[in-house]
């Protein structure tokens, strides 16, 4: 059973990567096609992120109320629903329309389910599932570039969406395994808990700053995905098609990195994982910044920041119980997320902003001020709980 769930859980976790490389690797086509300014994504993606905003602020509510499996296979339906809107859009009003599902969606089950591995399962564990996350963002460009080169992508988002119809009905089957996991003998409803609410865990000495470098990271992954074909087309001058196969790289280093993390995250504990992850990313963007015309330098950098993107986010959120207690990660975790999603909302419309008013040479420079605040930040966060725990065992 425990197996199985596993599986389950690793599926899963492929529905939530198979929209959030979409919109991206689509846009430099979409934004013509709609004859609509490039600029426009900015607005989509924050309708997107502002549903996600919501959603996960309210995930630990709806966990403890319907459990974490109703809002898991309640979640892939509203992506469904998104996806297939998406491919018969022919306005933007249509993608306004269907960009709210497409959101609320990804942050109830990012939250729901992130919290429901962080307390269930192992470090490692929660790399190698953030690493399917990372095969269904490589899956989406792949498939958008194929679309790209023979029909529209329109089948692009067609074809994304019939398969996360597919993991829908899946998961729809397999109901029955999430109420007993026989691993830890707790039953699925365990997590139908009190916990504490959204004012208290702010209250909590660490969790603004880890609140801050959650923003700032993916703030960076975001934008990094988002503007990746756009920077090849506008900067490099590769073609539209070409360009969104070629961002896909950005998250084969994601899932790369997460799957070879998982082998020594659990000796070198998430500090130092985080630390080694943003000295990675250091070193993609001094690539990114080389004065070279080719498009290869760019296309290792891409591969050289997503590579150090891997370990990131599941240490974040796999120390959250460790950190603050397994009672106030539901809560947590959740404003975490919101947090994160602040960050994709209004960070890589920012970087169009600005991309457009100055040049899209600038986003080496723009990654860079996030990872200044993911290390300061994340780094606050270990040294505030560390000492707070030295003194509780002092004045015990």
């Amino acid at each position: 059973m425990y197996i199985f769930l596993l599986i389950i859980i690793y599926i899963t976790f492929i529905s939530l990567g198979l929209p959030d490389s979409l919109l991206g690797s689509a846009w430099p086509t979409m934004y013509k096609s709609l004859d609509i300014p490039i600029s426009y994504l900015g607005i989509i993606t924050m309708i997107i992120s502002f549903g996600t905003i919501v959603s996960s602020v309210f995930s630990n509510k709806f966990t403890t109320k319907f459990s974490t499996r109703t809002v898991v296979i309640a979640s892939v339906f509203l992506t469904v629903v998104a996806l297939v809107g998406f491919s018969l859009s022919k306005n933007f009003y249509m993608l306004i329309l269907f960009s709210i599902p497409y959101g609320l969606g990804a942050g109830a089950i990012d939250a729901a389910l992130n919290n429901y591995v962080a307390l269930h399962y192992k470090a490692k564990h929660l790399s190698w599932l953030h690493c399917f996350w990372g095969v269904g963002t490589i899956i989406s460009p792949f498939v958008m570039g194929k679309a790209l080169q023979n029909s529209t992508w329109n089948q692009g988002y067609q074809i994304v969406g019939l398969i996360q119809l597919g993991i829908f009905v899946f998961l729809l089957i397999t109901i029955p395994v999430w109420k007993y996991n026989s691993f830890n003998g707790r039953n699925d409803n365990d997590d139908k808990k009190t916990n504490i609410g959204i004012r208290s865990a702010l209250k909590i000495k660490g969790v603004i700053f880890i609140l801050i470098g959650f923003f700032a990271y993916c703030s960076l992954e975001a934008s990094t995905s988002q503007w990746a074909s756009t920077y090849f087309v506008q900067v490099k001058g590769l073609s539209e098609d070409n360009a969104a196969s070629l961002a896909s790289l950005f998250f084969i280093g994601i899932t790369f990195s997460r799957f070879l993390s998982g082998f020594v995250t659990d000796k070198l504990k998430d500090q130092k994982m985080i630390i080694i992850g943003s000295s990675i990313i250091l070193l993609g963007i001094i690539i990114l910044l080389l004065p070279i015309d080719s498009y290869i330098s760019a296309l290792v950098a891409f591969i050289t920041i997503g590579f150090g993107c891997g370990p990131i986010y599941p240490s974040i959120i796999h120390s959250t119980p460790i950190n603050f207690g397994e009672e106030n990660s539901g809560a947590i975790i959740g404003i975490e997320m919101s947090s994160a999603y602040i960050g994709s909302t209004f960070m890589p419309p920012l970087f169009g902003v600005l991309g457009k008013a100055i040049n899209f040479k600038i986003l080496p420079i723009y990654l860079l001020c996030f990872l200044v605040l993911i290390v300061l930040m994340t780094n606050t966060t270990f040294y505030k709980v560390k000492k707070n725990k030295t003194l509780d065992n002092f004045s015990k």
